[in-house]
């Protein structure tokens, strides 16, 4: 089994229920491809560096996956026809970095130190 982090860019006006959704159905189709969901952070709405589909800004969201490249390929397919999405991302990586949450806020960071 191979280890993938996997990033989706949902449009800016999706609401909470909406992510939620989102998290659900690219979950169960990697489930259903025998993968597993090692990690779902969801990373909240952040300014996009140029404008996506007329969209300034996006909600985030990160899985870290393992499974093999048949799941990532159905993942991809079923995201490239999603209107809720804006972008997605696959990277297969080496091992998985689960200590570290990049998007705490500076507050929560320091407190960690």
């Amino acid at each position: 089994m191979n280890l993938y982090e996997h990033t989706i860019i949902a449009r800016q006006d999706a609401s909470p229920s909406d992510i939620k959704q989102l998290i659900e159905k690219y979950s169960k189709i990697v489930n259903k491809n025998d993968g597993e969901i090692v990690k779902t952070e969801n990373w909240g709405l952040l300014n996009l560096s140029y404008l996506i589909k007329k969209n300034r800004k996006g909600s985030y969201i990160h899985f870290k996956i393992k499974c093999n490249g048949k799941a990532i390929e159905e993942l991809e397919k079923n995201e490239s026809i999603d209107k809720k999405l804006l972008r997605y991302l696959t990277v297969r990586v080496k091992e998985f970095d689960l200590k570290t949450n990049y998007f705490n806020k500076k507050d929560d960071f320091e407190k960690e130190k």
